[in-house]
């Protein structure tokens, strides 16, 4: 445990297992096209770069639009919206229970039954409350993530050093300067931390909501080319929902280690 890479072989043992899959893939897909010219199950690479020309950079036929942008920023708009609000609502109702004892006690044991409904259970519900437009879908969003940055970042706030808060209030700070300018500063970083990881869980929800009702996204068009076998799109969807879910935390990252450096000063080299 104590034996750690450098720098130079990080890379190399990093970007191993993607080769390894990527050879894997390409290995497989020949030998059950050898066998079955037919196979759609897994296209050749070509068919799939094939594929992405089409749907990124031909227009459609019907509609004239370029397929994966039009889905892409459909999905984007509704995730933007879902993770922002939830956020929002995370960052607010957290420090609230994480600094007041009583909107702690009326406000936790809600929240905590909250976070342990499977977010898809109610999804039936929230179309027949809110339709089929955006509004459910953004609602799933934001009822799948919430409840637990609410949950994390009040944990987060009440295990600060009580002390902290002591010397805040010897010196005269008020509940929202302390409130603000001392629990608020040092639980942002906790808050990145906590969108980062519901990046994944968001897009499942967004896509789930999109294969049932809608008619533009990225989970819409997966589930629409399911049906014909469309593999060849269907990969590259999936890898490009990836490759966005990657950008968004690999940005969150950068953007909490230069704001709140004091926060990642400790670290294993």
């Amino acid at each position: 445990m104590n034996i750690l890479p450098g720098r130079g072989s990080r890379l190399l043992l990093a970007l191993l297992p993607f080769v390894l899959i990527a050879l894997i893939y390409v290995t497989q897909s020949a030998q059950r096209r050898a066998e079955n010219p037919n196979d759609k199950l897994l296209p050749p690479v070509s068919e799939m770069v094939d594929a992405v020309k089409r749907v990124a950079f031909e227009p459609d036929r019907r509609s004239g639009e370029y397929v994966l942008w039009t889905d892409t920023a459909a999905s984007l708009q509704r995730l933007a919206l879902g993770l922002g609000i939830a956020t929002l609502i995370g960052l607010t109702f957290g420090l609230a229970i994480g600094v007041l004892p009583f909107v702690s006690t009326t406000l936790a044991p809600l929240v905590g039954v909250l976070s342990m409904i499977p977010p898809m259970a109610v999804l039936p519900i929230l179309f027949i409350v809110f339709g089929l437009g955006e509004l459910s879908k953004v609602v799933l969003i934001i009822f799948g993530v919430a409840p637990c940055l609410v949950r994390d970042l009040a944990h987060a706030a009440g295990n600060l050093p009580h002390e902290q808060l002591v010397k805040a209030q010897t010196l005269g700070a008020s509940t929202w300067q302390i409130a603000i300018r001392v629990v608020l500063p040092q639980i942002m970083p906790r808050l990145i931390e906590s969108v980062r990881l519901m990046i994944g869980p968001a897009f499942l929800f967004l896509i789930s909501a999109e294969a049932i009702a809608a008619d533009v996204g990225l989970g819409y068009r997966i589930f629409l080319l399911r049906r014909y076998l469309a593999m060849d799109v269907i990969l590259p969807y999936v890898a490009w929902i990836t490759l966005l879910a990657f950008i968004m935390d690999w940005v969150l990252a950068k953007l909490a280690r230069h704001y709140f450096s004091f926060a990642y000063t400790v670290e294993r080299r």
